[in-house]
């Protein structure tokens, strides 16, 4: 008989923190006031790094981290909480509930610094997507090494080659689609991020 898994823990608790924002906005009689009041104090402002004033003490530090469990609307964190879902589940298998969790903080803190280092803009950034996307560089490091137990390091590549190829496809269409509003230095830098800590992490299970 099919059935279905129950959502490990450590997802339920990362999708109700991005979740609770959302429904607080909407909570309100001028939801887009207060989303405005959250993304002012909490999400990730470059010009903060250039001297701009904190609205509180600890602000520029917190950003790196509080980024990610804000979005810009609703569309915005169900995309990315099917996202969550689906490959967190993956990784807290192979994992444990304690080391995903801190590969989805350090994928988010590299999110923030991808950011931080690339981008030229004064907009502010907010949304999942940087630990997501290093979700994604720790599977394809998974899935690179488990390759390279059977195949060469030339054969290994290439069997990542295509999915890779489809994350930079991915941006680079939704880059398009929205008029160059896409964070996409988070992108790179929680990928990066993401499979370097694979790199530690896995070793250490396997």
């Amino acid at each position: 008989m099919f059935r279905i898994r129950p959502m490990p823990a450590v997802l339920v608790a990362l999708i109700v923190a991005c979740v609770l924002p959302e429904v607080a906005i909407h909570s309100f009689s001028y939801p887009e006031l207060v989303r405005g009041r959250l993304i002012q104090n909490f999400a990730f402002w470059p010009g903060l790094l250039k001297g701009w004033h904190q609205n509180y003490l600890g602000q520029l530090e917190l950003m790196f981290l509080t980024y990610g469990f804000l979005h810009a609307g609703i569309l915005h964190l169900l995309f990315n909480m099917i996202t969550l879902a689906s490959l967190g589940r993956l990784l807290v298998d192979e994992l444990g509930s304690w080391r995903f969790t801190l590969l989805y903080l350090v994928s988010q803190l590299g999110g923030g610094l991808g950011y931080a280092v690339l981008t030229t803009q004064t907009a502010p950034m907010v949304g999942a997507s940087g630990a997501l996307f290093g979700l994604a560089g720790a599977l394809l490091w998974m899935r690179l090494r488990e390759g390279l137990r059977e195949m060469t390091l030339a054969e290994a590549l290439r069997d990542i080659a295509w999915p890779l190829l489809l994350l930079v496809g991915m941006n680079v269409v939704m880059y398009v689609v929205l008029n160059g509003r896409l964070a996409w230095e988070t992108h790179l830098g929680g990928f990066l991020a993401g499979a370097a800590a694979m790199m530690l992490l896995w070793r250490r299970v396997t």
